[in-house]
């Protein structure tokens, strides 16, 4: 075995006469002496060399990026980023459309039967078994039926507590006229109408953001404000809209025309209505008319 080992060893080092000839004359042109060892030496080195020029592209320039399976790493970190701000904006379009649907069913009028937004954990208390006296039913009630109309409750505030309306804020008459019917919460009115001359301009009591602007068959043309202090205030069976949902307004910004759209109007004149924490409250006792 260690024969044939050397004699192999000896054919790669026999040495070749590569020649080069001019095939018309046969002119001797040029000639290589070459041996199988140097052949295969200089092969090998041209591979590793074009191997080695391929890594250095890949690992070292923008190439990489052409060649499936690589992406640039400076992309992962924005694309986490994005990620996140998407997750995000889900959250809060859900937040807002549950929102904007429970004020549109107060606006529609069905407000005991649909608008009611319940702790879960503090309004039902039947899985209790415990001895309850008349004194403890009354006190359960009364905790029920204060969050029972509500579209927004914070557990420190006090829903029914709007002094600050007089102590702090001075707010527009929205139309100026003759009231013809009063905020009534026992027949489910609860606003007031105003009647004007014709194609009068209704004005934003305060500064907020327009949260609704559309029409509906009961109402109309319906124009809704979000103020601060969680104040709401909604402007009924106009004949035009002149603001946007989303549009930020200032107080006596005009907003909408005095009309008699809907099923709900009988007449040319404006509903409407102030409603705080989602408790709808009489706006004669905040606003001067």
């Amino acid at each position: 075995m260690a024969e044939k080992t050397k004699k192999r060893f000896k054919k790669l080092r026999y040495k070749y006469r590569l020649v080069l000839m001019n095939e018309e004359n046969f002119e001797h042109r040029l000639s290589f002496r070459l041996s199988r060892l140097n052949v295969f030496s200089f092969l090998t080195f041209i591979s590793l060399f074009w191997v080695g020029i391929a890594l250095y592209l890949i690992a070292f320039t923008s190439l990489r990026e052409y060649i499936p399976g690589y992406t640039d790493t400076s992309i992962k970190p924005e694309i986490y980023q994005l990620n996140n701000t998407l997750d995000s904006l889900k959250s809060e379009l859900y937040k807002n459309s549950l929102y904007i649907d429970n004020i549109k069913l107060i606006l529609s009028g069905d407000v005991r039967e649909k608008t009611s937004v319940k702790n879960p954990e503090a309004s039902n208390y039947d899985h209790i078994k415990n001895s309850k006296s008349e004194a403890d039913s009354l006190l359960r009630e009364e905790l029920e039926n204060q969050d029972k109309y509500n579209i927004y409750y914070h557990e420190t505030s006090d829903i029914y507590d709007v002094s600050f309306i007089k102590d702090t804020k001075v707010l527009f008459t929205p139309l100026e006229g003759i009231i013809t019917n009063r905020f009534n919460s026992s027949t489910n009115h609860y606003g007031i109408d105003i009647v004007a001359k014709r194609n009068d301009v209704v004005k934003a009591i305060d500064g907020g953001i327009v949260i609704l602007s559309e029409w509906t068959i009961n109402t109309g043309h319906i124009i809704a404000i979000q103020h601060a202090h969680n104040m709401i205030s909604v402007y009924k069976h106009n004949s035009s809209l002149l603001k946007k949902a989303g549009e930020y307004i200032n107080a006596g910004d005009l907003i909408a025309i005095i009309g008699n759209s809907g099923e709900l109007s009988s007449g040319p004149h404006l509903h409407f209505e102030l409603w705080v924490n989602g408790t709808a409250v009489d706006p004669m006792k905040y606003i001067s008319f």
